[in-house]
C-alpha cells in the first residue's frame, strides 16, 4: 500500500473517509471493496479528465467487476436539468440494480452532478467521490452537497447525500492548469479566513511551494482543508447553522457567476476569491473588522494570481441584477439578507439581518 493519510468523517451511519495520497487511484479499489460489497460500477466522468485515471480505477477493481463509463461534456453547463436527464437515461441504459455504486471521478460539476443522480436513482444507490481538481478535493467532495443550477441562481436544486467514501490521488493535481489550481487555492484560503489564522499564516509564509505543487504542500493543504471542512459537516450536516460558515465570499461570488452566464469567464474560485475579499470589505464598513485585515485578506489572494474584484474579470457588472440573485440565495432567511462576515482574520460569523443599503454601497465600490 502506497504512503496516504485518512480522514474520518463522522456522521453515525453516513460516516465515511477521506483518502489523501499518492498513488491513490491504482489503489482505489482495495478502498473501495472496503465499503461496497457489490461488483457493478458506473464511473461518471467528463471529457477533459485522461483516460489512464479511469483505467487505473477499472483495473483497481479486478477482473470479476462490471464497470462502465459514461463521459459527459465538461463545464458548469453540465450542471443542469438537461444534462441531469441524459446521465440518468445513461445510467438506465445499463440496467442499474439499487447495489450499483456510482463513481464520480472528475471536478466539482461531476462531483455535483453525480451525487445528484445517486441520490434520485432508484431512490439512492451509493457513489463514491474521486474528486481530481483541487477545488473538488478541498471542498465539493466533501459534505455530501449535490445539485445542479437553474436559470434563477446556482445549486438551487439538489440533496445532502453523503458518498461512502472519499478518494484524493495529489497525483492527478500535476497536470491541473495554473487556473484550475489557483480556483482551488480560493477554498483553501477559506478555511483559515473562517477559523483559523495559523493556517492563514502558514499559507502565507508557503505560497511559493504550493504553487509550484510541491507534494508535501499540496498534501497538508488538501487534509487542513477537509479536516476543517468534516469537522462543520459533522456539526451541522444539514446547514442549520454553523455549517454556512463555509460559505463565506459565496453570497457575493455566485451573484457574481449567474452574470456571468457561468461561461468560462469567470470560474467558481475566482468568484468565491472576489466574494471574500467584498465580505471583508462589507465587514469594515459595518464595524466588525479593520481595515489591515482586509488588506492582508486581500493582498494574499492577489499575490496568489487571484482576481479580488469584479473588475479584474471585466469592465461592466451590473449592480441591480446581483442584489436582485443575492435575493434568491439559499441562504436568505425570512426575507433577509444572510451574510458571513469577519471580526478579523480566523474569525468569522454569520450575520443574518444585512441592511441591502450596505450590500449595495459595497458593490458599488468595487465598480468605481
Amino acid at each position: 500500500m502506497k504512503d496516504f493519510v485518512k480522514l474520518d468523517v463522522d456522521l453515525g451511519q453516513r460516516s465515511y473517509d477521506i483518502v489523501i495520497g499518492k498513488d491513490i487511484l491504482q489503489e482505489a479499489g482495495s478502498f473501495i471493496k472496503k465499503v461496497v460489497k457489490h461488483n457493478h460500477f458506473i464511473i461518471i466522468t467528463d471529457d477533459n479528465i485522461p483516460q489512464e485515471y479511469e483505467q487505473k480505477i477499472t483495473v483497481s477493481l479486478g477482473a470479476d467487476a462490471n464497470v462502465e463509463t459514461i463521459r459527459i461534456p465538461s463545464g458548469e453547463s453540465s450542471k443542469s436539468f438537461a444534462s441531469l436527464e441524459s446521465l440518468l437515461d445513461d445510467i438506465f441504459a445499463t440496467s442499474p440494480e439499487r447495489n450499483v455504486t456510482l463513481i464520480a471521478l472528475g471536478g466539482g460539476v461531476i462531483g455535483d452532478l453525480t451525487g445528484f443522480a445517486a441520490s434520485i436513482l432508484l431512490r439512492g444507490v451509493n457513489f463514491i467521490q474521486v474528486p481530481t481538481t483541487l477545488l473538488s478535493q478541498v471542498d465539493s467532495s466533501v459534505g455530501g452537497k449535490t445539485g445542479i443550477n437553474n436559470k434563477y441562481g446556482k445549486n438551487l436544486v439538489g440533496s445532502f447525500y453523503q458518498p461512502k467514501l472519499v478518494l484524493i490521488d495529489i497525483d492527478t493535481l500535476s497536470t491541473l492548469p495554473e487556473r484550475e489550481l489557483l480556483a482551488g487555492y480560493a477554498e483553501v484560503v477559506k478555511y483559515g479566513l473562517i477559523n483559523d489564522r495559523e493556517f492563514f499564516n502558514w499559507l502565507d509564509d508557503n505560497l511559493d511551494k504550493i504553487l509550484a505543487k510541491e507534494p508535501e504542500a499540496l498534501k497538508h493543504i488538501i487534509y487542513k482543508s477537509c479536516e476543517a471542512k468534516a469537522k462543520i459537516v459533522e456539526m451541522d450536516e444539514r446547514e442549520g447553522g454553523k455549517r454556512a460558515l463555509l460559505n463565506l465570499g459565496h453570497t457575493f461570488g455566485h451573484a457574481l457567476e449567474q452574470q456571468a452566464g457561468y461561461d468560462g469567464s469567470l470560474v467558481h474560485g475566482e468568484a468565491v476569491s472576489i466574494g471574500m475579499v467584498m465580505a471583508f470589505v462589507m465587514s469594515c464598513k459595518m464595524g466588525f473588522c479593520k481595515q489591515e485585515d482586509v488588506e492582508l485578506a486581500r493582498e494574499h489572494l492577489k499575490k496568489s494570481g487571484l482576481p479580488v474584484s469584479p473588475l479584474d474579470i471585466k469592465d461592466s457588472w451590473d449592480a441591480t441584477q446581483m442584489l436582485k440573485a443575492m435575493s434568491q440565495d439559499k441562504k436568505v432567511s425570512d426575507g433577509k439578507l444572510v451574510f458571513i462576515l469577519a471580526s478579523a482574520i480566523g474569525e468569522s460569523f454569520i450575520e443574518k439581518n444585512v441592511d441591502a443599503a450596505v450590500v449595495s454601497d459595497t458593490i458599488d465600490s468595487f465598480l468605481v
